[in-house]
């Protein structure tokens, strides 16, 4: 995989803290061999993010620090609520990962995934469809279920996008369709509170979810 380049943000912030460095620094009481070495360092561990830990390290720092469990509790929720509808519709998950670490470790650049095995075909039957927004949906849903809005999903979206774009379903169908997933899924979620904070607990543990 290649490396991502340095975010925006992150370059803005960098560079912000640099300015306030050089500006602020002798008003500190700060030498200017004290900010030097401290910009060269915070452009060095800039470098590194990018080349070694493909821009995530500002994420691997926020999972470490206090309240980073909080952080990855809402990632394994979402990843719970993938597999447990996945199960529900019996759908085969490769595995489930949470955290920056063990996504960098696996060769991904995000903070949580349920892998699955993607359709062997491009035009699904409607019924197949369906599953796939269902499953698709369901970390955003189980998500918002427990914090109130979602903040991962994207590329789930990006993906149902994708499937559905493929399956030569017009565009209203397919907006209504997902629409009438989405609602499957909160309904069955909602049942099942319980059972997917517990799953979503066994995931931050490193567990099987399948394991009680």
């Amino acid at each position: 995989m290649t490396p991502s380049p340095v975010s925006s943000t992150t370059a803005g912030l960098a560079v912000a803290g640099c300015t306030g460095l050089a500006v602020f620094g002798p008003l500190l009481g700060l030498s200017p061999a004290w900010i030097a070495l401290l910009v060269g360092g915070g452009l060095l561990g800039l470098t590194l993010d990018a080349s070694q830990l493909e821009g995530m390290g500002g994420h691997l720092v926020a999972e470490a620090l206090p309240g980073g469990r909080s952080r990855l509790r809402r990632v394994a929720r979402h990843e719970a609520g993938h597999w447990l509808v996945a199960r529900h519709e019996e759908m085969t998950v490769r595995r489930v990962l949470v955290g920056t670490r063990s996504c960098l470790e696996a060769g991904l650049r995000c903070n949580g995934a349920t892998e699955f095995d993607l359709p062997d075909q491009v035009r699904l039957p409607l019924e197949d469809l369906r599953r796939w927004s269902r499953v698709l949906q369901a970390g955003m849903v189980a998500e918002t279920l427990f914090e109130g809005a979602a903040r991962g999903g994207a590329d789930d979206r990006a993906l149902l996008g994708r499937i559905w774009g493929l399956s030569g379903q017009d565009v209203a169908t397919a907006q209504r369709e997902q629409r009438r997933a989405r609602r499957e899924v909160e309904q069955y979620l909602k049942k099942r509170l319980d059972e997917l904070d517990a799953v979503a607990e066994r995931l931050l543990e490193g567990l099987d979810p399948e394991v009680a």
